[in-house]
């Protein structure tokens, strides 16, 4: 007799009301992120109000483009696992430079496009390197990845950067607040509320903060209903040498920090990354940055932000975030949808980011204690390699004097940690040479 073979939780389809409020939970967790670079790169270009909008509008579309690609998968691209795509900070630097030394858009743009297409060319060979990648590293970078987001949450509760309040103790207790209420839904509530824990506390600390002036829904009025993004709004790409070459380094980067968030998210679903997922996780990358350059935006990478969700709720479907995925297009087309939850204030998503971060980086240790740390190295690999990584988290003007190429890399704690652990792991644990075990023999010998 044939029987059905049992679906795996990655491929479960939840019913449409549990995809709507898992999806929204996603979407509010990377909003903020999401829209931070074009606001960045657009307010460092001096680029009119209009202008800015119709960044953050074509940012939101293109994100949502993305995480479908990388969640529902079409031929080789994508690694079908539940994977948020957005903007990825490690460009945010270079771009900037791009820009404001006379290429402009049209030239951040251009270099984009050619990164994106290096990503998908190089994709197979990162899939190689799978093999590098044993716990003893992917623990490593994904407690890496959990430590270093923490920061992020905490400005996020202060106020957020720049913010004229940033420290408020208002704007703290009102963070305490989410983070409580976040805890005990998911202590005490029924299992599906204590799975959409993250977006009942943001809900409820929505509920709070607008009768007490923490939010501003001025933006809202001023949004249009409809905005769509053509490509090369702000002209033709143009492809100058300098400006590739920085964007082909950022492409290395992402790629590092991608590889790591990919197999972070296939640890915490339970369905192993392999070389050849790998590649059509980073295919989908390059595809989505090439989309960036084409549709005015920028370079697309995994968001490590939900990860820590991912782990947290223990919703592993895939399809709950192409839910998100198809919001973030909903938002894209309609500025004033996107307006509103651009309104939820700093500090109700840094209580929440604290939880969810956290679970990322204690996802990470529980990922190393399935290594074996007796007589050998491995203590000193996890070692050195946090050191580094949290090296510019917490000082970040450490590699300042430093060439450009080089604070591309090592300014991203995760791409710096990882490359590390890396490298750590092969010296100690690949590289022909003497044991520490055989060395204690030898000298018990002499003995």
């Amino acid at each position: 007799m044939a029987t059905t073979a049992e679906v795996h939780p990655v491929d479960e389809i939840p019913p449409v009301r549990q995809l709507a409020a898992f999806g929204l939970q996603h979407v509010l967790a990377m909003y903020a992120g999401a829209v931070a670079v074009p606001l960045i790169v657009g307010g460092a270009l001096r680029l009119s109000p209009a202008d800015l909008a119709y960044l953050i509008t074509a940012d939101l579309l293109v994100c949502g483009v993305a995480t479908l690609i990388q969640c529902v998968g079409c031929w080789r691209f994508g690694v079908r696992l539940p994977i948020m795509q957005g903007c990825t900070f490690a460009a945010v630097s270079p771009m900037v430079l791009i820009g404001t030394t006379g290429g402009g858009l049209p030239a951040i743009y251009g270099s984009v496009i050619v990164a994106g297409l290096a990503i998908m060319l190089l994709a197979p060979v990162f899939g190689r390197l799978l093999r590098f990648f044993p716990p003893l590293v992917t623990g490593t970078v994904i407690l890496i990845i959990g430590v270093s987001l923490l920061p992020v949450a905490g400005n996020w509760a202060a106020g957020g950067v720049g913010a004229k309040d940033f420290g408020a103790p208002r704007n703290l207790a009102l963070a305490a607040f989410v983070l409580l209420v976040v805890l005990l839904v998911q202590r005490f509530a029924p299992p599906f509320l204590a799975r959409v824990a993250v977006l009942t506390g943001i809900v409820v600390g929505l509920a709070v903060a607008v009768p007490s002036g923490f939010t501003d829904f001025g933006g809202v009025a001023d949004a249009d209903w409809v905005g769509i993004s053509t490509p090369f709004y702000f002209g033709a790409p143009q492809f100058r040498v300098s400006a590739i070459v920085s964007m082909l380094v950022v492409a290395l980067v992402t790629m590092t920090e991608t590889t790591g968030d990919l197999i972070a998210v296939g640890e915490l679903t339970g369905r192993e990354v392999e070389p050849r997922s790998l590649a059509d996780g980073l295919r989908a990358d390059g595809l989505s940055t090439v989309l960036g350059g084409v549709f005015n935006t920028f370079p697309y990478t995994a968001y490590a932000q939900n990860v820590g969700l991912v782990g947290m709720t223990r919703v592993r479907s895939r399809w709950v975030v192409a839910a998100a995925g198809a919001l973030l297009v909903l938002l894209g087309l309609l500025p004033k949808l996107g307006a509103v939850v651009a309104a939820v204030p700093a500090p109700v998503l840094g209580g929440a980011g604290l939880v969810m971060f956290g679970t990322v980086a204690a996802s990470g240790l529980r990922t190393l204690a399935r290594v074996d740390f007796r007589d050998n190295h491995n203590l000193t690999v996890v070692a050195v390699s946090v050191a580094v990584g949290m090296l510019p988290v917490g000082v970040p003007t450490v590699y300042a004097r430093f060439p450009d190429w080089f604070q591309t890399v090592m300014n991203s704690g995760i791409s710096a940690g990882c490359l590390t652990a890396i490298a750590l792991n092969l010296l100690f644990n690949h590289l022909p040479g003497r044991k520490p075990e055989e060395a204690t023999a030898r000298v018990e010998e002499s003995v």
